[in-house]
């Protein structure tokens, strides 16, 4: 087998791996009118009774998140945004990424790995009526999660397309805004979804992205483990990597808005590594960061 076809064939894996997992997130997802549950308190400084990842539940969708603090605090700020869907808010998202976009009356914004439908009913509040929100995820049933939920509410001008990021369902030069929301690093090519967001942005037009990277060297078997890589651990870049892979696509004024360092409880990494490759990456001083990065399509 070609080096080509192995890449492509694990590609396809992980994709599936991630469809499968963000599927039955939307499953157990509340139906539209009805108020997700609140998620356990912390057990400690940023890790919950029951551990999964920041941006999927695994296995149990209904458990806490490896960062149960953070994720915390950032829906108690995304419930003050204006726009903001209760039902659709499922805490998978790792920053605010409208709050860093831009967003001005009359635009059109597409938000890559839509979910639910939270970000895009956010940016509809902003772009107003005269102004449209095109939502894309891959996955069938948070397609049709977010359908149901915009339909509840009446709102005309979003949409939700069923769709890959590394080959958008959007017409070239037709986007004045692109946001997304911890998942890009979920994304195995990412210069190819990078290459698709300016490609869809008219030129002068700004993304925003919310993201997981890293700072140092994740040990190999966190980055082998599948249940990492659905939790947008595994297949994070490094910060510098990220952000010239980004100054690499021709996209000018990249910049990093927001970022926060999370933690990895150790009884997380424990499920995946021995005590001394542990005590090994804690003396490395690497870390994994939330980042919010802006950058224009000159």
């Amino acid at each position: 087998m070609s080096l080509f076809k192995k890449r492509s064939k694990e590609s396809e894996r992980l994709k599936e791996l991630v469809r499968e997992k963000y599927g039955q997130i939307a499953k157990e997802a509340p139906a539209p009118g009805q108020a997700p549950p609140k998620p356990p308190p912390p057990s400690c400084c940023c890790c919950a009774p029951s551990a999964s990842p920041c941006c999927a539940p695994a296995p149990d969708p209904s458990a806490a998140t490896y960062y149960a603090e953070d994720v915390a605090g950032l829906k108690d700020a995304y419930e003050k945004l204006e726009g903001h869907v209760e039902e659709a808010d499922l805490g998978l998202g790792c920053g605010l990424p409208t709050q860093h976009a831009g967003l001005v009356p009359g635009q059109t914004v597409v938000d890559l790995g839509s979910g639910a439908g939270n970000d895009v009913f956010i940016a509809r509040s902003v772009v107003g009526e005269t102004g449209r929100v095109i939502g894309v995820d891959m996955t069938p049933e948070m397609i049709d999660k977010a359908r149901a939920n915009a339909a509840r509410r009446g709102f005309a001008n979003v949409e939700f397309r069923l769709g890959d990021i590394e080959a958008l369902p959007v017409d070239g030069a037709t986007v004045d805004v692109v946001v997304s929301n911890c998942v890009l690093n979920l994304v195995p090519d990412k210069a190819k979804a990078f290459a698709e967001i300016f490609r869809v942005l008219k030129p002068g037009g700004r993304f925003c992205v919310s993201d997981i990277v890293l700072e140092g060297q994740l040990p190999a078997k966190l980055r082998q483990a599948a249940e990492l890589y659905v939790g947008c651990v595994a297949g994070a870049l490094r910060a510098g990597e990220y952000l010239g892979l980004i100054r690499k696509t021709g996209f000018a004024g990249v910049e990093v808005k927001a970022s926060k360092k999370l933690d990895l409880p150790d009884e997380v990494l424990l499920g995946h590594i021995g005590a001394e490759d542990l005590a090994a990456y804690r003396a490395s001083g690497a870390s994994v960061l939330s980042i919010t990065v802006v950058g224009t399509r000159p």
